[in-house]
């Protein structure tokens, strides 16, 4: 029998060399990053919460990597469109993601049948900023105040709607609470965007929306709604005279009833390490900076910061909270 002898050796140092190579390549492109402009998608739409606080964001941002972060807006399904595009794109640091609350907290919880897994399919960067939301009402009904809404809420149970940024989303999740909360009946009108459903808010075929301070108080300010509550723990400075629900829902079971949503950044999954904490690093300058802070404040936001770990940490308390709404209230997406 004929015996054949094979020298690996001349393969295996060509392997070695190949793989030595890619990880030097891989090297070269951490080491000069970032050396053209960076992606920022937003899986929701122009002039909503979260837009305001990316474009606030990316532009200081691109100014301390010294490259430009373009946003890019993807909305739709509860901010899971822009969400998979993140979750699904190359993990070279010039697609990365902001998002809320909605998605990574809540959306996490509610939604069973998306492309990706909001933990193993991202990388943590950074938490970016926080504000409570408000409850805004339309001027046509006759609610000046949280004690006049619950008795004309419950005088008219079949009339009220309440829209929101889409199911799943912060403002969905906070209409469902506050109706089992104060004992009210609304009927819930999704859109693909808070921003898209103010035009019918303020003519009135929407009646109510638990919209975030920062895209929703431009409008109380101009007179065209109005603001029954602050959601958060404080009276924020730009609606001095808008009691927080501490203050002024107790006789309604709502004196504990706060709804605070967060921002903050992902990248997909495997980002490479000193790209992740390049990433860090800069938004954490960003978000020290004067300008960015002053700016957010005329949001009604408060900058975050931290590193990844704390980030994914908050996420995971977050989640954990609306975890027990949803499932002693069997809310689901069905």
């Amino acid at each position: 029998m004929q015996t054949f002898r094979c020298n690996v050796r001349p393969f295996v140092r060509c392997v070695l060399a190949a793989l030595l190579c890619a990880s030097a390549a891989v090297s070269a492109q951490t080491n000069d990053y970032p050396n053209r402009p960076i992606t920022l998608i937003t899986p929701f739409p122009a002039a909503g919460s979260t837009d305001l606080i990316a474009r606030t964001i990316a532009q200081k941002l691109g100014e301390v990597l010294g490259k430009p972060v373009v946003v890019e807006n993807h909305a739709g399904a509860g901010g899971n469109i822009g969400s998979n595009i993140v979750a699904k794109a190359v993990p070279d640091g010039y697609t990365i993601l902001i998002t809320s609350s909605s998605t990574h907290s809540i959306g996490a919880v509610l939604n069973k049948n998306v492309p990706f897994n909001y933990d193993s399919d991202f990388t943590p960067i950074i938490y970016g900023a926080l504000a409570p939301n408000i409850f805004l009402v339309t001027k046509t009904i006759p609610a000046a105040n949280l004690k006049d809404f619950i008795g004309f809420a419950k005088a008219n149970p079949t009339v009220l709607n309440f829209s929101s940024a889409g199911n799943g989303t912060i403002m969905h999740l906070t209409g469902e609470a506050f109706k089992v909360e104060a004992g009210v009946q609304m009927v819930h009108v999704p859109y693909k965007g808070s921003g898209l459903s103010i035009p019918d808010l303020i003519s009135g075929k929407i009646h109510v929306l638990f919209d975030s301070i920062v895209s929703g108080v431009s409008h109380v300010q101009d007179g065209k709604l109005v603001a029954l509550a602050v959601l958060g723990k404080n009276r924020s400075p730009l609606l001095p005279n808008t009691p927080t629900l501490k203050e002024i829902g107790a006789p309604y079971g709502l004196k504990d009833f706060e709804s605070v949503n967060w921002w903050g950044f992902y990248g997909p999954k495997n980002l490479p390490k000193d790209i992740q904490s390049k990433l860090n690093q800069a938004l954490n300058k960003v978000l020290k900076s004067k300008d960015v802070i002053d700016k957010l404040a005329t949001l009604g936001a408060e900058p975050g910061g931290g590193t990844p770990e704390a980030f994914q940490e908050l996420v995971l308390k977050d989640r954990a909270q609306w975890r027990r709404l949803i499932e002693s209230q069997k809310i689901t997406l069905d």
